[in-house]
């Protein structure tokens, strides 16, 4: 049985359209500023709304009471890989006049918050422009933690059906279940956003610096107003973006029962701890790394550590110093943190702790078995058997990931890169890092210098990366379309 894309295609529709209302924010700014790129926005509101509107028009008929399995994925996908096209149409169309691949480029960085960046001359850009960034980020963000909360754990995706487990409220009927948490989840999100806005003015920034920055900080996105990014801000700015991208890396689930008087499993989250644990013993290793290459360890060079290890293992993006001078050492502690990066649940991208957790407790309980073969041994995930399905989607999902790696690093080689940008720009984008290592697309740099079949393989990484590669790639095999 074929799959009937109409009602996906309803859903899209009036997605997009919704994306072109909200080109109205920036169009208004740019007319109180009064910037002729006012028009650019209004014209690609006006296609935006057209074309959403005149697709969910003509698949009305068959609009979705429920969606299938394979209606699920398709519209996971599909709307992911449209957005960028419609999001990026204001930069084409007005200042600064990207080309459609350059437009992708970085509204699929936006949208997926990964903050890798081809515009040069940030601080010359727009208010609108700089704000739209930041809100596609700040949308991106929320969800991708309501497709991780609600559709993946139902789609059996890369080890997430972990998240039906209790502690995360997600067993019952799915669309009162959706509703409730994506009330739930919103309402943390929007309050953290605010917080965080509010703690940046205390900090010195300006009210639009502020706004901007708190968009991308808490969807752990990096979209930053200017060249420098995060350089420029005072250390008090600093040390409150290092405490908000470390906040939104964890579970925004336990922020929720925090909410509602349980602090209790914020406390205990295993995977809370091991990811704060690791963070602080990737701090320790920077600290020697810095020793050995010489540098007097004080106040700005624990700040600078403490910054940028946040901006990449929480999948941010943020400069404030260019990490990659650090030395080989410091180089590899980052690239592990690439590898790792924040929790489930979180607006963080990568492979995150609860999956290495997983794999652990796996490889423990085989290791028991060999040397006491006659006990009955069971791997399990904070308390709770792990199922021999959630451990082969578990496993999967890294073999997928380290495949995408490396033959994403490959192609980028024959594109003609170098081998420290090829390999970290590769593990970056299907990380939704952002930057990478390297003086081309490192924290000093931009992917600009990149040739445009480059940019679409990076464009590829990130948006397979932040929907945890299987959710993508089931829709290329024959099996899918089939049924």
């Amino acid at each position: 049985m074929t799959i009937d894309i109409r009602p996906v295609g309803y859903i899209i529709g009036w997605l997009v359209a919704a994306l072109g209302l909200a080109m109205a924010v920036p169009m208004l700014m740019d007319a109180w500023d009064g910037h002729r790129n006012a028009m650019a926005f209004a014209v690609s509101a006006l296609l935006a709304l057209v074309a959403g509107a005149g697709l969910a028009v003509t698949c009305a008929e068959h609009r979705p009471r429920a969606l299938s399995l394979r209606q699920g994925f398709l519209l996971t996908t599909g709307s992911w890989a449209v957005f960028p096209a419609v999001a990026g149409l204001p930069l084409m169309l007005g200042f600064p006049h990207l080309s459609f691949t350059d437009a992708y480029f970085e509204f699929t960085s936006a949208l997926t918050a990964s903050g890798g960046t081809i515009i040069v001359g940030l601080d010359d850009l727009p208010r609108s422009v700089l704000l739209w960034r930041g809100m596609v980020t700040w949308v991106g963000g929320i969800g991708v933690i309501l497709l991780a909360m609600i559709l993946l754990p139902i789609l059996n995706v890369g080890g997430m059906q972990v998240l039906r487990n209790a502690d995360f409220n997600t067993l019952g009927k799915i669309m009162p279940r959706a509703k409730a948490i994506a009330a739930s989840i919103g309402s943390v999100y929007a309050v953290l956003t605010l917080s965080c806005c509010l703690a940046y003015v205390w900090a010195g920034m300006d009210g639009f610096d502020a706004i901007v920055h708190a968009l991308s900080t808490v969807a752990t996105g990096g979209m930053a107003n200017h060249d420098n990014s995060f350089a420029d801000f005072s250390p008090a700015a600093q040390w409150i973006a290092t405490f908000f991208m470390l906040t939104c890396s964890l579970s925004f689930v336990r922020y929720v029962q925090l909410a509602r008087g349980e602090p209790r499993p914020l406390f205990v989250d295993s995977q809370i701890r091991t990811f704060l644990g690791i963070y602080f013993g990737l701090c320790a290793a920077l600290v020697l790394a810095r020793s050995l290459q010489g540098t007097v360890i004080d106040a700005t060079s624990l700040r600078e550590i403490a910054f940028s290890l946040a901006s990449v293992i929480t999948t941010t993006g943020f400069a404030a110093t260019d990490y990659s001078q650090w030395g080989p050492m410091a180089e590899v502690v980052f690239f592990c943190a690439m590898m790792i990066c924040g929790c489930s649940g979180s607006t963080s991208g990568g492979p995150k702790v609860f999956r290495y957790q997983l794999l652990f407790s796996a490889i423990s309980t085989e290791v028991a078995r060999l040397h006491s073969p006659n006990l009955v041994h069971t791997p399990r995930y904070q308390g709770v058997p792990i199922s021999n399905e959630l451990l082969d989607s578990v496993i999967a999902y890294f073999m997928m990931f380290l495949l995408s790696f490396g033959v994403g690093a490959v192609l980028l080689s024959f594109m003609g890169l170098d081998p420290v940008t090829a390999i970290s720009g590769a593990l970056a984008c299907l990380s939704n890092i952002g930057p990478g290592l390297g003086p081309v697309i490192g924290p000093a740099g931009t992917f600009a210098p990149l040739p445009d079949a480059a940019k679409w393989v990076c464009s590829f990484l990130m948006l397979v990366g932040r929907l945890e590669l299987l959710t993508a790639y089931v829709i290329f095999t024959a099996a899918f379309w089939r049924g």
